[in-house]
């Protein structure tokens, strides 16, 4: 059987398969199936993997922009995090003592003050553009004092201040939760095509159907254990509580 897939020679970016070629070499292996997520990972193989310290070599200001520009694309946008806030609704001082943390540890440019600015400009779309987003927070979030005191108060009041917004549904997985899904890094899905996926070293940009749809999957277990409305409010209020 032949499936019309030959090897022209040259450099591996020159004979990179096309979608046609994947799908005709996984029906004569008798798995069309698998074709989806062949294509969409040869398609961002050269993505899908970027280490922070690569990413952020002349500083965080660009990283920040491209996010601005996946959220100003993004209609619909779930959003896990086990320990931080999301860029979208951080404070001007907590994002500001985040990222000096990050420089340091990462030993990269400092451009935190441009980068902080980056970074808070994507609020614009809780307030603009039809976008909709969908948080969810341990409870560990409120509680890590990842700036001062003074910066993490402000955080904290500035996440009661934005959960009216018909844009924004915000829940809170509290520690008595019983789990059944475990706590889980960052993760952001965006439309259901793409999961950007965040570790201590690296940027993991997801777009194989079948593992965006665990993504999903999870997400939609995790929002199961979170609370939200009066009772996330009360375990807001509880954390400020602590640092007065």
């Amino acid at each position: 059987m032949t499936t019309g897939v030959h090897d022209q020679g040259g450099s591996p970016a020159e004979t990179a398969p096309s979608s046609a070629d994947i799908r005709a070499w996984c029906a004569a292996c008798g798995a069309e199936d698998q074709a989806a997520d062949l294509i969409a990972t040869a398609r961002a193989v050269d993505s899908m993997y970027m280490e922070w310290r690569r990413l952020h070599r002349t500083g965080m200001r660009k990283v920040q922009e491209d996010w601005y520009a996946l959220h100003q694309q993004t209609r619909h946008c779930r959003v896990y995090l086990s320990t931080l806030p999301p860029g979208f609704l951080q404070t001007p001082a907590f994002a500001t003592a985040l990222m000096t943390q990050i420089t340091t540890f990462q030993g990269t440019p400092n451009d935190v003050a441009e980068a902080v600015a980056a970074r808070v400009a994507r609020s614009r779309f809780l307030y603009e553009g039809g976008h909709r987003y969908v948080v969810l927070l341990e409870e560990a979030v409120l509680r890590y004092r990842t700036a001062n005191p003074e910066a993490m108060r402000g955080q904290l009041r500035h996440l009661l201040a934005v959960m009216p917004l018909a844009s924004l549904s915000i829940g809170i997985i509290p520690f008595t939760a019983q789990r059944t899904v475990w706590p889980l890094e960052a993760f952001y899905v965006h439309d259901d095509t793409t999961a950007v996926v965040e570790t201590l070293t690296a940027e993991i940009k997801i777009t194989q159907p079948r593992e965006v749809a665990d993504y999903t999957k999870a997400f939609a277990g995790l929002a199961e254990m979170a609370v939200y409305g009066d009772d996330a409010r009360a375990l807001i209020k509880a954390a400020l509580d602590a640092l007065e």
